[in-house]
């Protein structure tokens, strides 16, 4: 009975789905593979018998036949990335209308060559479930490493750790809406380094009764220190001692995104928090929210895109992935524009992966050119004209959503229409950022939307680290301190490795 055992089809599975995890531990959660990884269990388990029965009842080539496509499978997303645009002479070999024929001749030969072997295959079984054994074990080995080394990256939010008087605070029974569109410039930025005048958007904004603070600039360089930070009220310089400058853990400023201090104080008031997906890990589905809304039939997160990109699947990534891009933002506008119409005050989060890359609109709100990279990270002087056009027919979203929700809000709604941080189209890889970069990278649209004009409290250099300081001063009686705006840059590759760079993007 031994000698039947065949693992190693659901195991070269799921090597590559716990493989890309383990290399990208640091930034995830455990969570993010669990549906790929079931649909591979799926699908082995539904295959394998199948072919069991085709081939005669022979489970070594019904298991090799499956391992070979689950190879293929799973390896041609790596091979295209490796060919792609690669000549012969004049042929251009690296398309997919050559690679997809390779790939199919390889399996019809492979599951040709096994069901016609006549030798005895219980060695070669034995062999294949070794060898996946070991690729998953090195990958485990190291998913177990990184969960050891953090155990201690839990968080707790204490709402109330600055003030003593909050239980009895009054609060404002008004919908709260904090909207962050990914890497948004500022007005000032988009004239100087994109020759674009935003004046029309930010009119509109003004006129709203919006206090859109034209000098600020976001806290930190990225989004996972950008919303911890600004989630939580209060600055990141703790992180390196507690993680050390060594650290690229992700672990804890991410559960600080999920579990965040705003979050916590509002749902203590009676605020019902709803959450939008991102398709970004730690702003994709928030467990501790009251509502989770999937803006889109498909909840795919960065990683499983990410995966999806490495297997055969992605001969079609431009008409599923720049499709579910593209309708995750529209709908969460439709989404949101819904919160007039729910029962009681509620505190409305939506991170939106826009202007920021992959770019997936043009300026009047159609697909791009296939020719343009599909890329959540892809910056540089050409992708230029693709941010703007995305950044301008996002301008009509915003602006169409603001129209009906103050139209349909029983209350003037509190909102906060914020970037994370800025656009990096002048950034130069392996070049340290110069201060004209830094005005690029830090500088961000950042409007405030307080009910009866109360702006006493906002001034035009506020950073996203005071928001929600002012919002609860003015509106729930706290007594929160305002904090010393300052800004702060770090790599991606030393996150915590915090420079004060406060004077430069302030020209002091």
């Amino acid at each position: 009975m031994k000698n039947k055992i065949a693992l190693h089809p659901l195991l070269f599975g799921l090597f590559p789905i716990l493989f890309l995890y383990s290399q990208n531990i640091e930034q995830l959660s455990f969570s993010e593979i669990l549906l790929p990884s079931g649909m591979v269990a799926a699908f082995v388990a539904v295959l394998l018998p199948l072919l069991w029965l085709v081939l005669k009842k022979n489970i070594h080539k019904a298991a090799m036949v499956l391992s070979l496509f689950m190879v293929l499978f799973f390896s041609y997303g790596h091979v295209y990335n490796m060919i792609e645009h690669r000549q012969i002479a004049s042929l251009v070999i690296g398309r997919h209308r050559y690679l997809v024929i390779f790939w199919a001749a390889l399996l019809v030969i492979g599951v040709v060559l096994i069901i016609k072997a006549r030798i005895e295959l219980t060695n070669f079984t034995k062999m294949l479930n070794i060898i996946a054994v070991c690729l998953l074990l090195v990958s485990l080995l190291n998913i177990g490493f990184f969960t050891f080394r953090t155990a201690d990256s839990a968080w707790t939010a204490d709402a109330d750790s600055e003030d003593g008087e909050l239980e009895s605070s009054p609060h404002p029974q008004t919908d709260i809406y904090f909207i962050v569109l990914d890497g948004y410039a500022s007005a000032c930025i988009l004239d100087e380094v994109y020759g674009y005048d935003n004046s029309e958007f930010i009119q509109f904004l003004e006129q709203k009764g919006f206090y859109v603070a034209h000098q600020s600039a976001s806290n930190y360089p990225n989004t996972f220190l950008s919303l911890a930070s600004s989630m939580n009220m209060e600055y990141l310089d703790f992180l390196t001692q507690r993680l050390g400058p060594e650290s690229t853990d992700r672990t804890l400023p991410h559960n600080m995104i999920e579990q965040s201090r705003v979050m916590t104080f509002l749902q203590q008031r009676g605020y019902r928090y709803v959450h939008y997906s991102s398709g970004w890990g730690p702003t994709n589905v928030n467990q501790h929210a009251d509502l989770n809304i999937a803006v889109s039939q498909y909840t795919w997160s960065e990683f499983q895109t990410m995966l999806f990109r490495t297997t055969a699947l992605k001969v079609i990534e431009h008409n599923i992935l720049r499709d579910v891009a593209r309708m995750r933002v529209i709908n969460t506008f439709d989404q949101l524009a819904q919160v007039p119409h729910m029962e009681g005050p509620t505190y409305a989060f939506a991170h939106l992966i826009c202007p920021h890359p992959p770019y997936v609109f043009d300026r009047d709100g159609g697909p791009v050119d296939d020719d343009v990279d599909f890329d959540i990270n892809i910056w540089g002087a050409e992708q230029k004209p693709h941010y703007l056009n995305q950044l301008i027919y996002l301008n009509q979203l915003v602006m169409d959503f603001v129209e009906q929700v103050f139209e349909e809000s029983p209350t003037p709604p509190i909102m906060i229409i914020q970037a994370d941080h800025g656009p990096r189209n002048t950034f130069v890889p392996g070049q340290h950022p110069t201060p004209d970069m830094f005005q690029e990278g830090f500088r961000i649209l950042n409007a405030y939307h307080m009910p009866r004009q109360k702006h006493d409290l906002l001034y035009d250099s506020i950073t996203p680290v005071n928001n929600f300081r002012v919002i609860f001063n003015t509106y729930f009686g706290t007594d929160y301190p305002l904090l010393e705006d300052r800004i702060y840059h770090s790599f991606e590759n030393a996150p915590y490795q915090f420079t004060d760079i406060t004077d430069i993007i302030y020209q002091q």
